[in-house]
């Protein structure tokens, strides 16, 4: 366990991958685990009890402080938890979803702060304007600053003493700048959270790679022991990708939502009711009933069976998404649920331009390394192959006892210097000067004596060199200039599917006027002999033969 002692007494961070982390915040009313859901209640009307959303697993909930206020005016101090019936931590909003998707709230800023104070929330947030997804960047600029001025303002009147964690927004929508802008100027000021706003359209409308720059923008701009939140988000297949970006806390109202609109959620996609053959859940709910029983059910009965489903696959989700932060597995998890949907998968390559944040972010050591698995070209931007190809053209220096460089497709056994054929050749080269380095798809060049080094020989790959082409090119004339002028000959051994790499390999040398030489094999086990007569012939040993 990797566990990182964090300067917000507020929240602790207790293992890390990629961007995500496990943590525990801390409120008045208990403990919430992070990463996870808070389910919204509708303080008017619930088709699940808050104590039953609690005997789910989920730690703690959110509901509506501006309609509470609205429509239950004389709660007093604490009810808020005696109203729900519910002994957990009770995040409330404060109405800027219903400005945003009305245009205005009969309520003054300063006053919904005071009144989330009364009914003794445990975690607030403050009434901010959305800022939506107008392209007006002059009406964004007002949402934030208008935000920002509301921030500061309850700095000066809310009472600390009361225990209440409060939410200082982000806004920004679409606007990378105004993300940036309106993230650094939240974090000067006490906030013990942020959260993101405006993305429920954008996720409304499938835009992932959109939501995936918001994140990204509005983490790097905030200090890292500050949870951060992202308003509106709660279907399965987006979970895990919001995770590994860097977000701790979401809310959503999709389970009942969905549920009312006959709509059935699955890790992957969401099904309507009335396609469903067959119930592809084994939650008790769904293990007690079948589709069509569930069809022939009274509405309201129907509606609080889909939610109590729906939110059995949100809690599994989430503690799948844990494991595999524990495990290092969270890319691995990442990749499988975003190639559910075209536009979670466009998403999931829009993080080819923020490879390095990611990389920057990763822990570096995580326990027990678990090898990694590389599905296609895409995999190549996961951040232990981002660290390693870094290091390797930065800080890798050739062995001086060699001057000539035998470059070898990768064999089928790992480490390299363990399969059957690479010893054959070792000990056809023993005497000369020829350093071995093998060419791969995944990490470019491997130099014999670093093939054991994670994660050079922990991986699974099934990506091709003709798919992986212009990733190994780019990274083997980086090396070319780097290195490999260092060898008074550079001899490429090349097999039937790596021509057509080995020839640009060639080219690429002979450009930068680094002596270069092919040798055409039929298949792998002929290299040891090929490679052992080129030198041989030219740097005659006794013995060699």
């Amino acid at each position: 366990m990797v566990k990182i002692c964090v300067s917000n007494e507020f929240f602790e961070i207790i293992e890390r991958d990629v961007c995500g982390r496990i943590g525990k915040l801390y409120t008045k009313s208990g403990t919430i685990q992070t990463p996870t859901v808070l389910p919204v209640i509708n303080p008017l009307k619930s088709l699940v009890k808050p104590s039953e959303i609690k005997e789910l697993g989920f730690d703690a909930i959110v509901t509506n402080a501006y309609i509470i206020k609205k429509h239950f005016k004389d709660l007093g101090c604490n009810e808020i938890h005696r109203m729900l019936n519910f002994n957990g931590p009770i995040m409330t909003d404060s109405g800027a979803y219903q400005l945003l998707l009305y245009g205005s709230v009969d309520v003054h800023p300063n006053e919904i702060v005071k009144f989330q104070e009364e009914i003794s929330s445990d975690i607030a947030v403050i009434l901010d304007v959305p800022t939506g997804i107008t392209r007006d960047r002059e009406k964004a600029l007002k949402t934030v600053e208008e935000t920002l001025e509301r921030a500061r303002a309850c700095l000066n009147i809310r009472d600390n003493s009361k225990g209440i964690l409060w939410v200082g927004p982000i806004q920004g929508g679409l606007h990378s700048d105004l993300i940036a802008y309106a993230s650094r100027e939240m974090s000067k000021l006490d906030y013990h959270i942020h959260a993101l706003g405006s993305p429920v359209q954008l996720m409304e409308n499938y835009e992932y790679a959109a939501l995936v720059d918001m994140i990204i923008t509005a983490k790097a701009n905030m200090p890292a022991n500050r949870p951060l939140h992202l308003f509106g988000a709660g279907h399965p297949s987006m979970l895990a990708l919001a995770v590994a970006l860097g977000c701790d806390l979401f809310d959503s109202a999709s389970y009942v939502l969905f549920a009312r609109d006959g709509r059935y959620i699955t890790p992957h996609w969401t099904y309507r009711l009335e396609n469903l053959s067959e119930l592809p859940c084994n939650c008790p709910i769904c293990s007690k009933i079948n589709a069509n029983e569930l069809k022939e059910l009274s509405k309201e009965e129907r509606e609080r069976f889909l939610s109590l489903h729906n939110l059995y696959v949100i809690a599994q989700e989430i503690r799948l998404i844990k494991q595999s932060i524990a495990e290092g597995r969270l890319w691995e998890h990442v990749e499988t649920r975003c190639r559910a949907h075209p536009k979670l998968f466009q998403a999931f390559k829009a993080l080819e331009k923020h490879r390095d944040y990611l990389e920057k972010h990763d822990p570096v050591t995580k326990g027990k390394e678990k090898g990694i698995f590389i599905y296609d070209k895409t995999s190549l931007i996961r951040p232990e192959v981002t660290r390693h190809v870094k290091r390797f053209l930065t800080r890798y220096r050739k062995p001086p006892q060699y001057n000539i460089a035998v470059l070898l497709p990768e064999p089928h056994e790992k480490p390299y210097h363990k399969d059957r054929i690479v010893k054959k050749l070792i000990k056809k080269v023993a005497k000369q000067k020829a350093h071995l380095i093998f060419y791969n798809p995944v990490f470019g060049l491997t130099p014999i004596e670093l093939d054991e080094t994670f994660p050079l020989s922990q991986f699974e790959n099934s990506c091709s060199y003709q798919e992986a082409a212009e990733h190994m090119i780019q990274l083997f004339e980086e090396y070319a200039s780097k290195t490999l002028n260092a060898y008074t000959e550079v001899i490429i051994a090349s097999i039937d599917e790596t021509v057509d790499i080995a020839q640009k390999m060639l080219d690429i040398c002979k450009n930068k006027s680094i002596k270069a030489n092919i040798i055409y094999c039929r298949d792998y086990v002929q290299i040891p002999n090929s490679v052992a007569e080129i030198l041989g012939t030219r740097y005659s040993v006794n013995g060699f033969r």
